[in-house]
């Protein structure tokens, strides 16, 4: 059977952390053992997804040693995979937490220059997928070589083709999350500070990302903005109203990586199964502090999202006029 949810990865990673007493310059950093996970933004959400029991799909261009590494690290935990095979190598990132502080330290490479064939392949493989997903994700930084409107033109591709049958939700940033709202997605998840670059709005206060979110839903940018506010939790905002959550006390012992991936993928996860905004607004909540229970880029795993679920209080509805 063809997937229901469809994820996108452009430029892909292979993941490793690991952790070290201090991080300081010049000297010989000494570090623990290292882990390694299939990683991008895309990538993250299939595996957070396919977690939760939806039936997805993670579609990724990858190539080289290390894009070998990512598809077999995706086959191991089961998640169904279709990759692009590219003629560049894929990138590696790397973090490492410092254990004295519990802060984490990421360095995150630029991924290989696609060249045009490449990306124009998968824009026409996806916007031609039959039959098409419910769901398409596409996640993550674009790589060298792509255009600042790549999300656009997918956007505008699959509604060309499937008209208004297949949701697009868009998590990136800088040119590529403005261009991708002028063409109009049906879900966007910036951060905080996203939304104030993409604004260029200081956004100090929670009327003032409430009202800003629900703005871009108004504009027609796109149907639903899921806000994520780190510390300060996350909010939604539809046609039908605004809410916001607030965080969970959860400790960031092993940094914070993938916790915006994990909030993604079980928002559209409870809102594919039917659930109000708000109740889905709980799911990805909990499923972003549960990012934070485990190193690296394991990300939150099912059963600490059932359970965090139940400690995510009613989301509180901000009454903000059009």
């Amino acid at each position: 059977m063809p997937p229901l949810i469809i994820t996108l990865t452009l430029n892909p990673a292979l993941d490793l952390a690991t952790t070290a007493d201090h991080v300081a310059p010049t000297h010989k950093l000494r570090c623990g053992p290292v882990r390694r996970f299939a990683g991008g933004g895309g990538i993250n959400v299939a595996r957070v997804l396919h977690r939760l029991g939806a039936d997805v799909c993670a579609w990724a261009l990858a190539g080289g040693a290390a894009g070998t590494q990512v598809q077999q690290l995706l086959a191991d935990e089961g998640v169904p995979t279709q990759l692009q095979r590219i003629a560049g190598d894929t990138r590696e990132n790397f973090s490492v937490v410092e254990t004295t502080t519990g802060q984490e330290f990421r360095f995150v490479l630029p991924g290989p220059t696609l060249q045009a064939c490449e990306w124009q392949a998968c824009l026409d493989a996806l916007a031609n997928h039959a039959p098409p997903p419910r769901w398409l994700i596409a996640s993550g930084s674009l790589p060298p070589g792509t255009p600042d409107d790549f999300y656009a033109q997918l956007v505008r591709a699959v509604s060309a083709v499937s008209g208004q049958g297949v949701r697009v939700a868009v998590d990136t940033s800088g040119p590529p999350l403005a261009a991708a709202l002028q063409a109009g997605v049906a879900l966007v998840k910036p951060s905080l500070r996203e939304l104030r670059d993409l604004l260029q709005r200081p956004l100090e206060h929670a009327a003032d990302w409430c009202t800003a979110a629900q703005s871009l839903v108004h504009s027609g940018a796109a149907d639903t903005v899921a806000l994520s506010i780190g510390e300060q939790g996350a909010a939604l905002a539809t046609r039908e109203g605004v809410w916001q959550a607030p965080a969970l006390n959860v400790p960031a012992t092993t940094g914070t990586t993938g916790a915006g991936d994990c909030f993604l993928a079980a928002l559209v996860w409870a809102l594919d199964r039917g659930d109000a905004p708000a109740e889905a607004l709980r799911w990805g909540v909990a499923a972003g502090a549960a990012a934070l229970l485990h190193p690296g880029t394991t990300l939150a795993q099912a059963d600490d999202v059932q359970r965090l679920v139940r400690s995510v209080p009613a989301p509180v509805a901000f009454n903000i006029q059009p």
